[in-house]
C-alpha cells in the first residue's frame, strides 16, 4: 500500500486508498505528509499497475499524480465479515455501557480528516447520547455531556453498537471510500453523511448526504431525521439493499484481473 520496494522493478502494484494528503495537507501531522507526498508520486511512476477502491479515489489520484493515469483501476471494497446485525444488540450495548437504544453513533481515529468534532458540536443539546469509538487519534476532541467516548472495542461489540443505534453521523472531510457506511447499513443503521470524498457514491440514496459541514445545518438534519420515524425506517431499508450491492467477491474478482493484466503485459 502506498509504495513498492525498488527491487521489484516496474511489476508491481500498489494500492493507493486515497490521495487525501494532497486534498487536505492540514489533516496529516507534517512527518506522514511529507512522507506521503515525497514518495507516493515515485510510486506511482513504478507500478505497473494502481489498484484503489473508489472512481472518486481514481479520480483524485490521477489529477494528483499524471503518472498513474492509465493505470489505475477501482476495486470496491465490501462490508467485512465480522461486522453483522446482532439481534439482541440493546441488551448488549445495555449490559456494557448503560445505553438506551436509539442513540448516535460514529466510528473512527480521531484525527483532523475524520472530522468528529462536528458530530460533537452538532449534538449538542439534543436528548439522545452520541457514541464514539475508535482510536484515540489526535487533534482537539470538545466534549459534551451527551458524549459517550467508549475508544476501541471488539467486532461484536462494534457491531452491536451498529445494531442498536438510531443514526449514524459521518462527518469526515473526505474518504477514498468509506467502510463504516456500509457496515452501518449492513447493521441496519440509518446514516446522515458528509459529501466528502467517495462517501456519495458508496452510499448511492441509501443515507442523507449533507452539502456542507456546518454545525447549524447538520444540527437541523438530525433533529428532523431522529423527528422522523418514517425517514429513518426508509433510510434503513434503503441501508439494508445498498449495502447488498457490495461483495469481497467481486472485489477479489476485480483485483485478480488487474494482477493478471500485468503479468500477461510483461
Amino acid at each position: 500500500q502506498y509504495g513498492l520496494s525498488p527491487l521489484i522493478g516496474n511489476v508491481g502494484v500498489t494500492t493507493l486508498h486515497d490521495v487525501s494528503f494532497y486534498i487536505g495537507p492540514e489533516w496529516f501531522r507534517p512527518k506522514d505528509r511529507l512522507l506521503l507526498q515525497k514518495s507516493v508520486p515515485g510510486t506511482a511512476r513504478q507500478a505497473a499497475a494502481i489498484v484503489t477502491v473508489s472512481e472518486s479515489s481514481k479520480s483524485e489520484i490521477e489529477h494528483y499524480l499524471p503518472a498513474a493515469k492509465g493505470k489505475t483501476f477501482v476495486t470496491p471494497l465490501a462490508c467485512p465479515p465480522w461486522i453483522h446485525p446482532v439481534p439482541d444488540a440493546e441488551r448488549v450495548v445495555k449490559q456494557l455501557f448503560d445505553l438506551e437504544p436509539g442513540y448516535m453513533l460514529t466510528v473512527g481515529a480521531r484525527w483532523p480528516r475524520k472530522n468528529m468534532n462536528l458530530a460533537v458540536e452538532a449534538t449538542k443539546g439534543l436528548d439522545r447520547h452520541l457514541v464514539i469509538t475508535g482510536k484515540a487519534g489526535w487533534g482537539d476532541a470538545p466534549m459534551h455531556v451527551g458524549v459517550r467516548s467508549v475508544g476501541y472495542v471488539d467486532n461484536l461489540t462494534l457491531s452491536s453498537l451498529y445494531s442498536a443505534a438510531g443514526l449514524y453521523l459521518a462527518p469526515s472531510r473526505h474518504e477514498g471510500f468509506g467502510l463504516p457506511i456500509l457496515e452501518a447499513f449492513t447493521c441496519g443503521c440509518p446514516v446522515l453523511c458528509s459529501s466528502g470524498g467517495a462517501f456519495p457514491e458508496v452510499a448511492g440514496d441509501a443515507a442523507q448526504v449533507m452539502p456542507d459541514w456546518e454545525v447549524a445545518s447538520w444540527s437541523e438534519a438530525i433533529r428532523k431525521l431522529l423527528s422522523d420515524s418514517s425517514k429513518l425506517e426508509n433510510l434503513r431499508q434503503r441501508g439494508l439493499q445498498r449495502a447488498k450491492a457490495f461483495s469481497w467477491a467481486e472485489t477479489a474478482r476485480r483485483t485478480a484481473e488487474v494482477y493478471s493484466r500485468v503479468i500477461h503485459e510483461r
